[in-house]
């Protein structure tokens, strides 16, 4: 299989095949990673909503845990990688008590939901430091996106480091009407580097630059686990793309696969697929349906770019093989065929909606000013975040659209808290689907336009790359929803 070029994701993004302008994939710094099958699957805890209330109490602290075949001292919340999966209804009130046990200060972010960014809601701009506690409160509306999303620490300057470390966990909104299926899985696929007595690798400054990829690539916090199923049997499977900087491209060789839809979009019917590709952030909904045999989930080669140039010699290698990530093996006696998923609701197509303002963002790497001079800096429209600083503003209930333009020589994952974006143009070429997306990836040297309904909430949140060391790094903006 031939590593992917960005060329050959937009022209994928272009035609619809498999929802490919979101992202890339299965990118390793160095050689190929080729693992035997390893443990039995298995899914995190999961805390579900009664009545339409949840109450949970996050620690966030540091501890032995088993990460592959090791032994590892990493970062958990609630002791666990992941940490446990909320499962929710449309409606719902969450309420999480997070205790910062580590020795930094974090706080919590409910990625891809659509809640309120103020006071105790998805606020970036929260601090808890050591030793401290914090309730955070979020009312899900009445009309929120069936879907899986999930839940990272966003303390600016370390977010890299804590996902990295470990903290991260799934949150499920329900469908309204249950998809039929023989059963459902959730699948976290997170990566980290160890390094002799287990501790987490030490990142180099040039890794810091790229943004890292680890050694290690676990499923659930699982090296290859095993699956089993029936011959016919259809399952669902929700996928987190919980990487700091990895794009997964994902193929199931050996099963049929739909794609019900990305982030908080959904296809009005599944789509048969042969890949669906990830980038840092972006979920996945699946429908897998079974063969007699093994299937073998991989994230194959993707190219997302090299700022060797920049950085005055050449980067480490930006290409790699096929990782396996799981299989699945599927014998007995087979079943009958589910009847095929009756149509969903799509979310609004605001292509035909009245746009108040154009705005054009520009993601830029340079050698400049950043971390402390003499390195690269990574900025939007030519400013690297500043906290204390709005730049956008935005009027409640109106719909912009903003062209986001990457001058770099890598691709940014672009990510906008609380209000998703519909993908509209790639390059000037215009993509047949389209899903609501929270995280839309931005290929080297392109041009992508969405456009954004700034719907129901105002306050203040942040927009930045998804490759976290970039974010950690500078690139992010703040804006104000008046």
């Amino acid at each position: 299989m031939q590593p992917i070029s960005r060329r050959g994701i937009l022209l994928l993004g272009g035609l619809g095949v498999t929802a490919t302008a979101v992202g890339g994939a299965g990118l390793l710094w160095g050689s190929s990673v080729r693992t035997p099958p390893g443990p039995r699957f298995a899914e995190p805890t999961e805390l579900a909503s009664k009545a339409g209330r949840l109450r949970v109490r996050l620690t966030a602290a540091g501890g032995r845990v088993r990460l592959g075949d090791r032994d590892a001292s990493a970062l958990t919340f609630n002791g666990g990688i992941p940490g446990p999966t909320l499962r929710l209804k449309a409606g719902d009130r969450l309420s999480v008590r997070l205790r910062n046990e580590l020795q930094d200060p974090t706080n919590l972010h409910v990625h891809g939901l659509h809640v309120s960014p103020e006071g105790s809601g998805d606020n970036p701009f929260v601090m808890v430091e050591p030793g401290d506690a914090f309730d955070y409160e979020y009312e899900l509306p009445a009309d929120h996106p069936p879907g899986v999303y999930w839940y990272h620490p966003h303390h600016h300057g370390t977010v890299a480091d804590q996902v990295a470390g470990g903290l991260f966990g799934a949150i499920i909104v329900e469908d309204p009407e249950p998809i039929e299926a023989a059963r459902e899985r959730l699948l976290l696929i997170s990566d980290v580097s160890l390094d002799g007595s287990g501790q987490i690798a030490d990142v180099s400054p040039m890794a810091r630059m790229l943004g890292r990829e680890g050694d290690l690539v676990l499923v659930n916090g699982r090296l290859t686990p095993r699956l089993a199923a029936r011959p016919g049997e259809r399952e669902r499977w929700r996928v987190v793309n919980a990487c700091v900087s990895r794009y997964l491209r994902l193929r199931l060789d050996g099963a049929r696969l739909q794609l019900i839809g990305i982030d908080s979009g959904r296809f009005s019917s599944p789509r048969d697929v042969d890949e669906v590709l990830l980038a840092p952030g972006n979920r996945a909904d699946l429908l897998v349906t079974t063969t007699a045999g093994t299937a073998s989930l991989r994230a194959a080669p993707y190219d997302r770019g090299d700022a060797g140039g920049m950085m005055g010699g050449g980067s480490p290698g930006t290409l790699s093989g096929a990782v396996l990530l799981a299989t699945l093996a599927v014998e007995g006696e087979a079943v009958p065929a589910l009847p095929e998923v009756s149509a969903q609701p799509a979310p609004r197509d605001l292509r035909s909606a009245p746009v108040t303002a154009r705005r054009e963002l520009t993601f830029a790497m340079g050698m400049g000013a950043g971390m402390g001079g003499g390195m690269m800096s990574f900025t939007i429209n030519g400013r690297e975040f500043d906290a204390g600083r709005v730049d956008t503003t935005a009027a409640e209930g109106s719909v912009e659209e903003w062209t986001l333009v990457n001058d770099s020589p890598m691709d940014h994952p672009v990510h906008l808290h609380v209000w998703p974006m519909q993908l509209i143009e790639v390059n000037g070429r215009e993509v047949e689907a389209v899903p609501r997306q929270d995280v839309v990836n931005v290929p080297a040297r392109s041009r992508v336009r969405v456009r954004i309904a700034f719907d129901r909430f105002t306050g203040r949140s942040v927009y930045h790359c998804h490759i976290l060391d970039h974010e950690d790094n500078g690139m992010m903006g703040v804006i104000e929803v008046r």
